[in-house]
């Protein structure tokens, strides 16, 4: 295959930067406590300083992998494929969903929404960051707006972010890690105070899990 001829895979969502893949449970938002298969694609620019997996960010570091074989592998997990990245809306999405789809499994999705939304989705969470907003149909089709909190400013973008998406949407204040044990007590406060927030946690994190 010529370097061209691969990228063209790629463009089409054939190929996909596969930087790991992993059985484990769900710990963050609405689905949490739930045992999932993620799926974490390489490749992302939105450049959030405090990301916790910034080695997801060049796509080139990470194998391209045809999708029917991240298909086969995932679905012999679970019938609930998480796809988080980086961010995974970089590349097109819609060969790997409809592929899950048809083997009948739920296809979940954590993104910031800063590209199309490409793909069939179960459950869309919606991480918003203020570097490179969500697109407006990201923010129509979203099931639960989870945002991170690591200062005080981050309570105004929250609200900001939550009036853009639909009235359906779920909506989750979470600490960033580093910052928890400040900025918990605040959520705290932030959701008795303003009650159609729930508080969000990394539990895997306490758990010690991937």
């Amino acid at each position: 295959m010529t370097r061209r001829e691969k990228q063209q895979l790629i463009d089409q969502g054939h190929l996909l930067p596969l930087m790991e893949e992993f059985y484990t449970i769900q710990g963050e938002g609405f689905h949490k406590g739930t045992a999932a298969y993620f799926v974490r694609i390489g490749g992302c620019d939105v450049g959030c300083h405090w990301c916790d997996v910034k080695e997801s960010w060049l796509p080139e570091l990470h194998p391209a992998t045809e999708t029917t074989k991240i298909v086969e592998n995932a679905v012999k997990y679970s019938d609930i494929i998480v796809v988080t990245g980086g961010e995974p809306l970089t590349w097109d999405m819609g060969p790997l969903t409809e592929q899950l789809k048809a083997k009948g499994v739920q296809t979940h999705i954590e993104t910031s929404g800063a590209y199309k939304l490409t793909g069939k989705w179960d459950w869309i969470c919606l991480s918003p960051k203020k570097v490179k907003l969500p697109t407006e149909e990201v923010y129509k089709e979203a099931n639960e707006l989870k945002c991170i909190i690591y200062n005080n400013d981050d309570f105004k973008f929250a609200e900001e972010q939550a009036e853009k998406v639909n009235k359906n949407c779920i909506l989750y204040l979470q600490p960033e890690w580093s910052k928890r044990e400040k900025m918990m007590p605040k959520i705290v406060d932030y959701v008795m105070a303003n009650p159609k927030w729930k508080v969000s946690l990394q539990t895997h994190k306490y758990l010690n899990i991937p």
